[in-house]
């Protein structure tokens, strides 16, 4: 605090923020730099200075937001007294696609000179901040992609002879370099309700489910992740979720309430009911080791919940009895890919250093030609969509059963508006999405067998239909390509509702939101991870291009391109390889793409 006071004292800055290293010299930090720049350098707000002009101040407001203060102390010195009291920084988050623009004007509207001096008699002014929209973050730390432009007017008055704000919109605002630097998005987890539906998970009947929030990475990033993790999911994902950890439950105000002690966690809760069951605060811990082992360098081998009023022990859980509750329990376990040969037979590639090998069940024996495959996450059961895409085949993935008899679910004469590669859940269930253009529609096997469900999609844009589907292992979301009439194809999330109706269930999707916006053609897409999707696409005015999404569409990374794409295959096990179909063949991405073989189309992970 003494150093930051040593630099206002100095008159080094207009107005903004500063790094503070541990040694040398106090610096100032424009946001290029401070996007290059990832060395964990803290940025302190600058108070404003004598004599700023209307958009200094403006702009100066705005840089010392994005400072490493708790509080925002310095941003409220820019505003009056009585808008320091009532501002909420906390509302929301408003992400600008780069630096904002500032205009000033008088409150009747008359524009002011370019350096946004006015009259000195004047005692109020208007100062207009605009940019591209690229997302928002609301109180709940939820990141939603957004499009369009910004405006919103933020209104001065003079205090004492000096410019301050003294009306502008509750959150921050900010360019996506410097979000980029001040948060960062960790895992939040919740329990799938299934609904009507939930003995399909067998006898452990839990998955968590992962719920992705932004955090400010140097304040309290842990704490902040376990107190989103009390108050509960957020509003998209919580219709299909559940929490174990009660509503009154919260974390305990003193600033050790979160500890880590040679791998031992250990939280201190307060509004926690004495009469707790233990099964069930075991369960909540698996939900508070799994959100901070997100966060943490190390192992968490143990978390240890405590109640705040009086130290004692409420439950503890150590790893290795939290591994049966770890994210990504349905899904399949073996690391095995697949593709179809030449002839037309699945084939497995047991592990990344193993050579294919023909699976013995009947889509192994070329007897039917195949143009998709699907194999179930238990790797016991294999689908397939026939050459002509109009009929489905499900099957023992070992064994020598005959070929089952096809069942022919499009009407469609041409294959690329057939059925699509069939996917499934975690609980068995078979899903495939018909695009013939005279009844598109979404299709779901319960249990892979037995006559299709037709699956009612809320909310699906006019004038496109699903090309894609892509279930979740957790059985609760979906991610969806939807193909537009213009030519467009975008990414779509959506979650799987359940709801019984006498003695049948009936399921729906709901709750759609897109997760590329910003890419107007999506060729491929696949789960590769908890929470994330990989891509391949083109924006409007640019190349094709691979990326990695969180669920939310947040950006989470870029690769390199082997080539045109014209297949992709990851795994929400994100360890094992990216798999890309392309000219040259099947490619596998570890430290560089490499040749898995020439002959083969329609990569796939289990799922």
């Amino acid at each position: 605090m003494k150093t930051v006071g040593v630099l206002l004292a100095g008159g080094l800055l207009v107005g903004g923020c500063a790094a503070m290293p541990s040694s040398g010299p106090v610096q100032r930090v424009d946001a290029a730099e401070r996007a290059e720049n990832e060395s964990p350098v803290r940025i302190f707000g600058v108070s404003p200075q004598e004599n700023a002009t209307q958009q200094e101040i403006v702009r100066g407001f705005l840089e010392a937001i994005t400072s490493d203060e708790a509080q925002f102390d310095t941003a409220r010195e820019y505003l009056t007294p009585q808008r320091q009291r009532v501002w909420d920084p906390f509302a929301s988050t408003t992400v600008l696609a780069s630096g904002p623009n500032f205009t000033s004007r008088l409150p009747e509207g008359d524009l002011l000179a370019a350096d946004g001096d006015t009259a000195e008699s004047a005692e109020t002014a208007v100062v207009d901040v605009g940019g591209t929209l690229l997302a928002t973050v609301d109180a709940a730390h939820g990141y939603t992609p957004q499009e369009g432009g910004y405006r919103e007017p933020f209104r001065l008055q003079r205090v004492e002879g000096e410019w301050r704000i003294d009306e502008l919109p509750d959150g921050l605002i900010m360019s996506e370099a410097d979000f980029q630097r001040n948060y960062h998005s960790v895992n939040t987890f919740y329990y799938a309700d299934w609904g009507p539906e939930t003995g399909k998970a067998g006898e452990t009947a839990k998955a968590l489910v992962a719920d992705p929030i932004y955090v400010r990475w140097r304040i309290d990033p842990v704490g902040e992740a376990v107190r989103e993790l009390l108050n509960g999911p957020g509003e998209w994902l919580a219709p299909v979720v559940r929490t174990e950890i009660p509503q009154d439950v919260g974390l305990a105000p003193e600033r050790n309430a979160i500890t880590m002690d040679s791998g031992t966690l250990t939280v201190a809760l307060t509004g926690v009911d004495p009469g707790l069951h233990r099964d069930r605060c075991e369960l909540m811990g698996a939900q508070v080791l799994y959100t901070v082992q997100e966060q943490s360098s190390g192992e968490v081998s143990e978390v240890r919940l405590t109640d705040g009023a009086d130290g004692s022990r409420l439950c503890s859980l150590s790893r290795a009895e939290a591994n049966g509750l770890a994210p990504g329990q349905l899904d399949a376990r073996t690391g095995s890919s697949y593709f179809l040969d030449g002839e037309d037979r699945l084939l497995t590639v047991p592990d990344v250093d193993a050579e294919p090998q023909i699976v013995t069940g009947a889509l192994g024996q070329g007897a039917v030609p195949l143009r998709e495959a699907a194999v179930s996450r238990s790797e016991d059961r294999a689908a397939g969509i026939t050459e002509d895409g109009r009929s489905l085949l499900v099957t023992e993935m070992w064994g020598i059963d005959p070929t089952p008899e096809p069942l022919t679910l499009s009407a469609s004469a041409d294959p690329e508006t057939g059925l699509s590669r069939p996917s499934w859940d975690g609980l068995g269930d078979l899903w495939v999405a018909d695009r013939d253009p005279a009844g598109p529609r979404l299709l779901r096997l319960s249990g892979g067998v037995g006559s299709p469900q037709e699956v009612p999609v809320e909310g699906l844009p006019a004038g496109q239909h699903i090309a894609s589907v892509r279930v979740a292992s957790d059985g609760v979301r979906v991610a969806m390509l939807l193909a537009g009439d213009d030519g467009s194809a975008t990414l779509w999330m959506g979650r799987i509702h359940r709801a019984a109706a006498g003695e049948a269930v009936e399921v729906s999707v709901q709750g759609l939101r897109a997760v590329t916006p910003v890419l107007e053609k999506v060729t491929a897409a696949s789960w590769a991870g908890v929470s994330k999707l990989v891509v391949v696409g083109r924006p409007a005015d640019g190349v094709e291009q691979l990326q990695y999404l969180a669920t939310d569409g947040s950006p989470a990374s870029s690769s390199t391109m082997p080539g045109l794409v014209t297949g992709l295959a990851a795994s929400e096990d994100d360890t094992l390889p990216l798999l890309a179909e392309t000219a040259d063949g099947i490619v596998r991405l570890q430290d560089q793409w490499r040749l898995v073989t020439e002959q083969g189309s329609a990569p796939f992970y289990p799922g």
